[in-house]
Order: C-alpha cells, then structure tokens, then sequence
C-alpha cells in the first residue's frame, strides 16, 4: 500500500473551499486543520475531549496533552497548537453549547463521538468528492511533517512532534518532490 498523498497549499485550500460549502463545516474544518496544522492522527483527533483544548478561563490551550489512551502507540504526548489553529479551535467552539467539557469535542450528526473509523471514512470522502487521488486520513499529517521538513526544521524536531519513538519512521513520512531534489543536485 503507498504512502498517503502529501498536499500542497493549493490543494489544501480546495479542500477548505468545499468544505466551506457543506454542513457542519466548521466542525469539519477544525478537524480537518489538526491534521494539518499541528500533525495529528486521525485517531488522535476522534480522541479529543473538550478539556483537552480549552482552558478553565476558555481560552484555548497551545499545548494539548495527550494521554496514552488517546495515541496509536499508547505513549503520552503533547501536540503544539499554533495560532491559526487556537483560532479554528476558537471559531469552532463558539459554535458549539458546551455542557460538559469533559465530553468529546467532534461530534457525528448523531450526537456521538466520531471514531478512529468514522473520521478516517469522512476524510477518505472529503479528499475523493474533491478529486485528491492517493490523499486520506493521513495526508494532513505527511503534509504537516513535510512541510516543515521543506522549511528546514530537524528531524529530531519532526520527530518530537510527530510523537514518533525513532527517527526512522519520522524520515518515511518526508516526501521530497523531483523539483526538490532536481534543486539539490544543483548545488553541488
């Protein structure tokens, strides 16, 4: 099976434009951005309570902490929000009646907690109705990595936050482009 389609940023914004025009979507957006924005897998995103974002003053957090029920490899760890994304995160929930911030923070249109699955199945839709071939669920977080490895950031930082254990699988996750490496040939 191949790797995951890695977006570009006029790629990504087609995705916000159509998202844009369908229900729910600032829901949908916000999920769509953790992906994105701050590296998330999907089950990390089904995963997230209300609490887990939002402070008790109900400013939103630029650390989220993640507890080891809520990661693939059942290792604790934090996911960094950048201010475009406290932003989403804000324009979502002012949205959204908060009842109960221990309660998850997406919910389907059956009032339930979307799983790993779900989510997974809306974005495999989201980026085929968009015409995005060989892009799912993970493209958000190859994008993120990628994008920030073009932008000269380490890998053992790529690695931090991606909340990998090895380097080695933060490096299968970098995409390098044949303009890229076109590029780095000619600096010899």
């Amino acid at each position: 099976m191949s790797q995951a389609r890695v977006l570009n940023p006029q790629e990504l914004r087609r995705v916000l434009d159509h998202v844009a025009t369908r229900r729910h979507s600032a829901r949908n957006r916000a999920m769509l951005l953790l992906t994105h924005y701050a590296g998330m897998r999907v089950g990390e995103v089904a995963a997230l309570r209300i609490n887990d974002v939002l402070n008790s003053d109900n400013t939103i957090k630029d650390e989220v902490r993640l507890l080891p029920e809520q990661t693939k490899g059942k290792h604790a760890r934090t996911v960094y929000l950048n201010e475009r994304m406290r932003k989403e995160i804000g324009q979502y929930l002012r949205l959204l009646r908060i009842r109960d911030a221990g309660k998850p923070l997406f919910y389907t249109q059956k009032q339930a907690g979307f799983s790993a699955n779900s989510l997974a199945q809306y974005f495999f839709y989201l980026y085929r109705n968009v015409g995005l071939d060989g892009a799912s669920s993970h493209s958000g977080r190859r994008s993120f990595l990628t994008g920030l490895a073009n932008k000269g950031t380490a890998i053992h930082i790529l690695k931090s936050l991606a909340g990998h254990r090895n380097i080695s699988t933060t490096a299968s996750y970098l995409y390098s482009s044949p303009t890229q490496l076109k590029a780095a040939v000619e600096l010899v």
